[in-house]
């Protein structure tokens, strides 16, 4: 696999009152991260760096999500690229850029949390105590652990790569792992992360309340409804911290940030870490480009009020009378990009219990959701009708999230929903360029 040696940026190190602050620093200077980890101040930088990574225009501040989105069909694509609407048609090409560049992005923020997790325990600087060796390292876990299952996801097994890069040649020949191993990977890492983390509230940084909420996405994709149900559990009772704030535009809408109903958000200062959805969605009055809209079939769903109750936020009309999609609209790009909320939970616990059998508190859990949304209760009594019930409320609570296509991928309702009947279709091509440097990676069937 081609990995090449990456660089991180090196950030003013200043006592910083706050987790917003810890990550809005200015870069002052870029240097081989083979030199980067040696005392306390550097080991602050390189957490930054995964961070950072995280952030990053190919993974969560664009690209990434937009496979996410732009897959299922609430979006639509208004440019020209034939490269953004493969993902629309599944028809994605091995060579296609949007690929090769998550998939090096993804790889890259996994090669900055390796470089954590092995070097800062190597630390000597008495100034870098035990307990912030644990934090630093349980928070390379985390991020580690949510890159794995998005590779996992997106392109079934891939290599597992748990060492630092030092040189592009370093992990060429390392066979592709199986779509199970590599979920075995995602469990290994979060249940390393969770006794390292201390048990408090950040919206902005790994907790073990953060490992909790992905803990149960996991266990909801494994179908393992027990833990999922006991996991979602832990994050709902904490009323305190997380809550379904109303509106629901009370999350996004008015500038804020870290609300109750964030339990992990990307943080972009607008400066130095932008968040670049905003210039996809935005009309051109606004100073974006609407390349990425709202599909008719969405508009129709969100401005029926006896549906989406009061989820039509997410949506507005331009000069021109065109809908465009309004989750990211701050100037210059420091909106959030949300991971994970407490919406999800509830509505993993909902379906966790419905395949239980557990029907009353299903519908009690997917209710809150509703009501939050400005919706009577659910007329849904059977299982079935519960978990399509579940669906559709899933596919309105994220429209503009990159839920969609994945639920219908783990659920195998990719076929009936979308007409994507090939399998081999439910996962995308690995990076043609990968494959040229690297004999040890064969690619995905169907491609």
């Amino acid at each position: 696999m081609k990995v090449h040696t990456y660089l991180i940026t090196l950030f003013s190190i200043t006592a910083l009152a706050s987790c917003q602050k810890f990550l809005d620093v200015k870069p002052k200077e870029s240097i081989s991260d083979a030199v980067t980890i040696t005392d306390k101040s550097s080991a602050e930088t390189a957490v930054r760096g995964v961070y950072s990574a995280l952030a990053g225009s190919n993974y969560y501040g664009t690209n990434f999500q937009a496979i996410g989105y732009l897959s299922g069909d609430n979006v639509q694509w208004t440019g020209s690229q034939s490269i953004v609407q493969e993902f629309i048609n599944h028809r994605v090409n091995a060579d296609n850029g949007m690929v090769s560049g998550v998939w090096t992005a993804i790889y890259q923020t996994i090669n900055r949390a390796n470089n954590v997790i092995v070097k800062v325990n190597e630390v000597t600087d008495p100034t870098l105590t035990d307990a912030l060796k644990k934090q630093y390292i349980g928070e390379a876990y985390f991020i580690r652990a949510l890159a794995y299952f998005d590779l996992a996801r997106i392109w079934g097994g891939v290599p597992l790569i748990t060492q630092p890069t030092v040189r592009p040649t370093d992990n060429r020949g390392i066979a592709r792992s199986t779509q199970a191993e590599t979920y075995a990977q995602v469990l290994k890492d979060l249940d390393a992360a969770e006794p390292l983390l201390t048990n408090t509230v950040d919206r902005y940084r790994a907790t073990q309340k953060t490992v909790w909420a992905l803990k149960a996405r996991y266990y909801l994709y494994q179908k393992d409804w027990a833990q999922a149900e006991a996991y979602a559990t832990k994050l709902i009772g904490e009323t305190t911290n997380y809550s379904l704030i109303k509106p629901y535009s009370a999350f996004f809408a008015n500038n804020v940030r870290g609300t109750q109903e964030s339990i992990f958000e990307i943080f972009y200062n607008g400066t130095t870490e932008i968040n670049a959805h905003r210039g996809q969605w935005q009309p051109q009055t606004n100073g974006g480009t609407r390349q990425w809209a709202p599909s008719d079939a969405l508009v129709t769903l969100l401005n029926d009020a006896s549906v989406a109750g009061n989820r039509n936020t997410l949506i507005a009309k331009d000069n021109q009378n065109r809908w465009y999609g309004n989750l990211y609209y701050r100037n210059p790009g420091s909106d959030p990009s949300y991971v994970l909320r407490i919406a999800e939970q509830y509505l993993i616990r909902a379906e966790a219990r419905t395949q239980q059998n557990k029907l009353t508190q299903a519908a009690s859990d997917l209710n809150a959701v509703r009501d939050r949304a400005g919706l009577t209760a659910t007329t849904a009594t059977t299982a079935d009708a519960l978990l399509l019930a579940i669906e559709n409320e899933r596919r309105l609570e994220f429209a503009l999230e990159p839920h969609r296509w994945f639920d219908l991928v783990r659920t195998n309702r990719a076929g009936a929903v979308l007409g994507v009947t090939d399998p081999n279709r439910y996962v995308l091509p690995l990076p043609i360029d990968q494959l040229l440097v690297d004999k040890a990676l064969v690619q995905n069937e169907g491609y």
